[in-house]
């Protein structure tokens, strides 16, 4: 069998590559990167993967049996026929299945919807496309958290406007796990599954973080409209305006799914005890 991942260079893309190379071995996984010296680190062959180059893709996926497609992050209108490129490669080359990272969220009425909306182009693309399919729909990353750590303890907590909502997060190591067993297991076709550990609102967050790095963390909802504006101030309009979208999502109810990891894997997501355990200076 041979697989290949995209942007295999990315954060997810290099951990996927990292779990089905664990699974199976370096010779059988692939790399594609728009720029593969950047990924040349992963030890294993990289080739040309830009989403805009549909003839490079082609010749990049001779001899692939299955193929991982990360979202792209481009803007979502640029995103589908992206997308579209690396779907219509993967036919003319002989790639016998497709498994496509989704993401879960508000598909109307918030500024990230139509990124959401976009996914969901894609995934119907991916099912129409004739080959063997798998979808999974990412939970939020809860690693951005963490790394915002000093922040909070400065801010004296988390502060948004998700509200006592629940929200699915997850990690990349654990969508990582997932997705390399979707690319080798035939029992997951056809199967979209939602992928996330247990859901949690916010004060809990706040409490995992407070216990992991020694600081008194509370949360404070505020309104959206307030979360927007402070968001803008600090990231610009654009990001700003999307990370409200996403909050907003989440106190929709939105990011609180049922989760599929067990389907998926085979065992349960990673419990958030041990991994804020994980993280906790005070286990180094």
């Amino acid at each position: 069998m041979k697989i290949a991942v995209t942007a295999a260079n990315g954060k997810l893309g290099e951990a996927i590559v990292e779990a089905t190379v664990s699974l199976l071995s370096k010779d059988e996984v692939i790399g594609l990167a728009r720029t593969p010296e950047k990924a040349a680190h992963l030890g294993i062959e990289v080739r040309p993967g830009d989403y805009e180059d549909q003839q490079a893709l082609e010749k990049s996926l001779e001899g692939i049996d299955v193929l991982l497609l990360v979202s792209g992050m481009d803007a979502p209108d640029k995103r589908i026929p992206q997308h579209r490129n690396v779907i219509k490669a993967a036919k003319n080359s002989g790639v016998k299945k497709i498994v496509y990272t989704s993401i879960q969220g508000a598909e109307e009425g918030t500024a990230f919807s139509p990124i959401v909306q976009s996914n969901r182009q894609t995934e119907q693309d991916v099912i129409d496309s004739g080959l063997d399919w798998v979808i999974g729909r990412n939970g939020i990353y809860i690693e951005p958290d963490v790394e915002y750590i000093d922040s909070y303890i400065q801010e004296g907590g988390i502060r948004n406007c998700a509200g006592d909502s629940k929200c699915g997060y997850t990690t990349r190591t654990e969508l990582a796990y997932a997705y390399a067993k979707m690319l080798i297991e035939d029992q997951h076709n056809s199967k979209i599954y939602n992928l996330h550990g247990e859901a949690i609102t916010q004060y809990e967050l706040a409490d995992y973080l407070g216990n992991a790095f020694d600081g008194d963390l509370t949360y404070t909802a505020i309104s959206v409209e307030k979360f927007k504006e402070e968001r803008i101030a600090e990231l610009g309009e654009f990001i700003g305006t999307v990370v409200t979208g996403i909050y907003q999502g989440i106190k929709d109810g939105k990011s609180n799914n049922p989760s599929h990891y067990v389907e998926a894997t085979g065992r349960a997501h990673q419990s958030w005890e041990d991994y804020f355990e994980s993280v906790s200076p005070k286990s180094k």
